[in-house]
């Protein structure tokens, strides 16, 4: 099963992002853009990809090991940027440093449980809106972001998410995500 670890912001923030990316579709050219939409919103920690069935208990515990080890922080959704003209993403201020100790820590998990892991890059906290097929000008979004802050809230848990890819082929059709389990941050050392 293709995996993933994450934080997944509350309800009221994802309120409040859904009324700055509907001002965001509505720009020139936006209609070209394939959104996330609010179901698919989350601040991805460490990409698993496909994960063998025999290997998920372990990278589990691992990851609740983890959690537990990793005290609640405060975050909140600030401004945005892109990746090339691949990717528009929303950031993220506050206690960023607890969540890159997080993302390391989701990493090394799944190191430990056996589960390959592909190059370790610096992590970049951003939750993807848009991407493109092609190769977007995404200067006028990243300007509507540029002064985007969000609610303050406390990130309290871990999330293993499993990520279903589309298969039936229809246009516009987008991933599923569901939530396999979820650990309490700082309940533990």
């Amino acid at each position: 099963m293709r995996l993933f670890a994450a934080v997944l912001p509350p309800e009221d923030v994802t309120a409040e992002l859904a009324v700055v990316v509907g001002q965001l579709e509505k720009l020139p050219g936006a209609e070209g853009l394939r959104w996330t939409g609010r179901p698919g919103w989350h601040f991805t920690l460490a990409f698993y990809g496909e994960v063998d069935d025999e290997l998920v208990p372990e990278l589990s515990a691992r990851l609740e090991r983890a959690a537990r080890r990793t005290d609640p922080f405060a975050l909140e959704l600030r401004a945005g940027g892109h990746f090339g003209g691949r990717a528009l993403w929303i950031g993220a201020t506050g206690d960023v440093g607890t969540m890159r100790l997080l993302a390391e820590r989701a990493e090394a998990a799944a190191r430990k449980a056996g589960v390959p892991i592909e190059e370790h890059r610096r992590y970049r906290p951003h939750l993807t809106v848009a991407r493109s097929r092609g190769s977007a000008d995404f200067a006028p979004y990243t300007a509507l972001l540029h002064d985007f802050a969000g609610r303050p809230w406390t990130v309290a848990e871990l999330c293993l998410v499993r990520s279903n890819l589309p298969k039936s082929g229809i246009p516009g059709e987008r991933p599923r995500y569901e939530t396999l389990a979820r650990w309490a941050l700082g309940s533990g050392t």
